[in-house]
């Protein structure tokens, strides 16, 4: 996976962030979500580098990123913290403003990375999420069914550390198997590296803290900004058959998020970047 790439690990003030760059041309930062790590990307990244300078970088908490303690407001694992963390990194590889895309939880670090540093993303795309605030405003009995980790795993430490530590690959798989719509869309390879991760109980641990700042902190940041929308286009991406896309008509809730929106529903499930590769790929080449 990831040839021609180089592997970083770039210090930021708090943390470090791990990450792989490849390519030539204009700088393109990728943010994966749960359970995952920036191997999400490796079926499209290649294609991208031969237009864009492509960095793929593990959020703090994730992949082999630092994994800064947190206290009683999980405030280290906010999306404006883990947001800066980019920045920073992006910053450090000498990107002072570039293309950003993130899937899953990288989509909603994404989002607030645009709205705390406009200056700094030239255009973003997310994909297969509707606005945090937006979708715990929306909670009803299918969405609590169908994203029950959501409240799993914000439940006070150490319960939902515990339950997954006792079998976290048979967790990871539980998870990527309920999102998930393709037959094989998981490389066994990208597999074996997910579950070389999420088998660090750090990582269980901060992973639970992402969920817990997005029930808690970062409703509040959200709340503060109900008044701002994104300045530079924002591509939002769908599977059809997952739950966002079932729910929410997404283009028209991010409308309410960003001045330029542009969308569409491709023909999976949750993990575009793996379960259609080539429908991903063509989308974002097409808006970047």
């Amino acid at each position: 996976m990831f040839e021609g790439f180089e592997k970083r690990r770039v210090a930021t003030s708090e943390t470090e962030i791990a990450l792989r760059v490849g390519g030539a041309g204009p700088p393109l930062l990728l943010l994966h979500g749960y359970p995952q790590t920036h191997v999400l990307w490796h079926r499209i990244a290649p294609a991208l580098a031969e237009r864009f300078t492509v960095v793929c970088a593990d959020l703090r908490g994730y992949g082999d990123s630092g994994k800064p303690e947190s206290g009683p407001d999980h405030a280290a694992y906010s999306k404006r913290v883990m947001a800066r963390d980019q920045v920073e990194a992006m910053a450090a590889l000498g990107f002072g403003r570039f293309r950003l895309c993130g899937h899953d939880r990288g989509a909603r670090v994404a989002h607030r990375l645009a709205l705390d540093h406009p200056d700094r993303v030239e255009r973003i795309a997310v994909l297969d999420i509707a606005p945090t605030l937006r979708m715990y405003a929306d909670t009803d009995k299918a969405f609590a069914t169908a994203y029950y980790h959501w409240f799993f795993l914000i439940q006070p430490a150490p319960l939902p550390e515990r339950m997954i530590g006792a079998d976290p690959a048979s967790w990871l798989r539980s998870c990527l198997g309920k999102w998930g719509d393709a037959e094989g869309a998981f490389a066994p390879e990208a597999l074996a590296e997910y579950e070389r991760c999420f088998a660090d109980p750090a990582a269980i641990h901060a992973t639970c803290e992402d969920y817990r700042a997005a029930a808690g902190i970062d409703l509040e940041h959200d709340r503060a900004d109900l008044d701002r929308r994104l300045p530079m286009p924002l591509l939002v991406l769908w599977g059809e058959k997952g739950l966002v896309g079932r729910t929410w008509d997404v283009p028209a809730v991010w409308r309410e998020r960003a001045a330029v929106v542009e969308g569409a529903a491709l023909p999976c499930g949750h993990f575009l970047p793996e379960e259609a590769p080539a429908e991903t790929l063509r989308a974002l080449q097409s808006f970047f």
